[in-house]
């Protein structure tokens, strides 16, 4: 196998590659990512905290929050910063929901999901510069019902809701 970077930037970078597959000749051209972790939380009250994010070219989106693993980082750590930074909520324990791979045919990202309950509000958000969100809380069984209408449009919140939903039951 042969490799070549492309591209390095602050979150991910591209890297062709030549290899051979059984006795094929191939290129692939891969997104390189050191993986997210989303936080599917709960306040005192059973509501999802979300984020109402610009995502662009998308506009303001809803969506759990999340961020990008930090060099070395592990997922779970990576959750307990995140919530609190986007969120100002704190979680004491996380549970591990689903890890899934939001684009397998080109990208090596990973996106770690995590539920946090009864979720303490500690501080107001600690937002990077380049970060244009507010908190939003939300009824599961409403969040749900954005699914299935299309209103929710990211696929980690898609991903984290519904299968919290198929593993409690909640339709």
């Amino acid at each position: 196998m042969k490799k070549k970077t492309i591209y390095e930037g602050k979150i991910l970078g591209l890297t062709i590659y030549d290899l051979t597959i059984n006795g094929r000749k191939v290129r692939r051209e891969v997104i390189e990512h050191r993986g997210a972790a989303a936080i599917l939380g709960f306040d005192e009250k059973g509501r999802v905290i979300l984020v109402k994010q610009h995502r662009f070219p998308h506009g303001y989106i809803l969506e759990i929050p999340a961020g990008t693993l930090e060099k070395g980082e592990k997922p779970e750590k990576c959750a307990f910063r995140e919530i609190q930074e986007e969120t100002g909520y704190k979680a004491r324990k996380l549970t591990h929901l689903i890890t899934y791979y939001p684009s397998v045919g080109y990208n090596k990202e990973a996106i770690h999901c995590f539920v946090a309950k009864n979720l303490q509000k500690v501080s107001d958000q600690m937002l990077d510069d380049d970060e244009i969100m507010s908190v939003v809380k939300i009824d599961m069984k409403k969040l749900l019902g954005m699914i299935k209408n299309g209103k929710i449009i990211d696929s980690k919140t898609i991903c984290a809701v519904l299968t919290y939903a198929l593993k409690n039951k909640i339709y």
